[in-house]
């Protein structure tokens, strides 16, 4: 009996240490900006009180009920980070990634956080290329928004 118990414990832990290396892989190697806020706190708190897009997924919310779930999916790409580059993935798998947050311009962190913070390890400089993806012409007309380069995003 105690055997049995045994093997059945060891196999749960398994199937458990599965899904966590599963969502570990699925979430990539972004972190969230909260863990980049831990260092870099000044940004971070400019940021949050002053972009719209720090709280992008309220955009989301909104229009959810108004869409289908492809159509909401052609949203996550502007509206989260790392979307279908192995960042967020659904508000409930990855909330830390549901805005669109520090990553989106300064690329997946895991590495800067492992090497310490080191400089190299992070796209420090973000170029007005980078903005292009989700601030395009159209979009800029449509909206009325510009990227955040030009507004001291932080």
């Amino acid at each position: 009996m105690l055997r049995n118990v045994s093997i059945l414990s060891f196999f749960a832990v398994l199937l458990y240490a599965g899904a966590w290396a599963y969502q570990a892989q699925a979430s990539g190697q972004y972190v969230g900006s909260e863990t980049c806020g831990s260092c870099h706190y000044y940004e971070y708190d400019n940021f949050i009180a002053y972009s719209h897009k720090a709280n992008s997924w309220d955009s989301i919310s909104v229009m959810a009920p108004k869409l289908t779930e492809e159509e909401l999916r052609e949203c996550y790409g502007c509206h989260t980070t790392g979307y279908n580059q192995g960042g967020f993935i659904s508000y409930e798998a990855t909330p830390e990634l549901s805005d669109v947050g520090c990553e989106t311009c300064h690329g997946p962190g895991r590495e800067h956080v492992d090497t310490g913070g080191y400089p190299g390890a992070i796209e420090r400089l973000p170029i007005i290329e980078d903005c292009l993806t989700c601030h395009t012409e159209e979009r800029n007309e449509a909206f009325g928004f510009r990227p955040l380069i030009y507004s001291g995003a932080h």
